[in-house]
């Protein structure tokens, strides 16, 4: 919901220090955001709370640095910015994916289906009415990102913010992750009412 203006804030403010990095490939941090991120579902699988919620920062971060490095240094490429988004789906699945395995129960396998059923939906929501914007110009020329990604309730930041409340409280997960899914699913409502009245 507030992705964008603060992407903006977060490019002015680091882009002084990002300058100073200019030796680092974008990709390779996208391959350590990576491994980061699943090292926190591994240690979620283990019930190590503060680790997870270290290994889920240290994977935010990268993730933000990655782009930034591309973007000031001007390497960014479609590739990079693919396997940006590809790596990002594959952390948010298996974080709450190990926090059900740290205790199994056909309850919180029902929960976590319907969180990542919404995941499935707005995934294509998004995506191809991206790329039906892309198709019509329709890019805001401030954007830094590889692809439009039509604003919503839950964004970027407000998922974020929701993996950590998943880390801190995994004792309940079921209704964290039925809360969840249902405000993914009124931001995929959104966007086609949006996409019914603009296009």
């Amino acid at each position: 919901m507030f992705d964008d203006s603060l992407r903006r804030a977060r490019d002015r403010v680091g882009d002084p220090l990002i300058a100073r990095l200019g030796k680092l490939s974008p990709n390779h941090i996208t391959w350590v955001a990576l491994v980061a991120g699943l090292t926190c579902a591994v240690l979620a699988w283990q019930g190590q709370v503060w680790g997870s919620v270290l290994f889920w920062s240290l994977n935010r971060i990268l993730d933000a640095l990655d782009g930034m490095v591309a973007r000031v240094h001007h390497r960014q490429t479609d590739f990079g910015g693919y396997l940006d988004i590809v790596l990002d789906f594959v952390i948010y699945a298996v974080i709450p994916f190990g926090l059900v395995l740290n205790a199994p129960s056909l309850e919180r396998y029902f929960a976590l289906t319907f969180m990542l059923i919404s995941f499935y939906v707005n995934s294509a929501s998004w995506m191809y009415l991206a790329a039906i914007l892309e198709k019509r110009n329709a890019r805001d020329p401030e954007l830094t990102t590889t692809v439009i990604m039509p604003a919503g309730l839950m964004g970027a930041l407000e998922t974020i913010i929701v993996y950590y409340i998943f880390l801190l409280f995994p004792a309940h997960i079921v209704p964290l992750f039925f809360i969840f899914g249902g405000l993914v699913f009124v931001t995929v409502l959104q966007r086609l009412i949006w996409a019914w009245k603009t296009l």
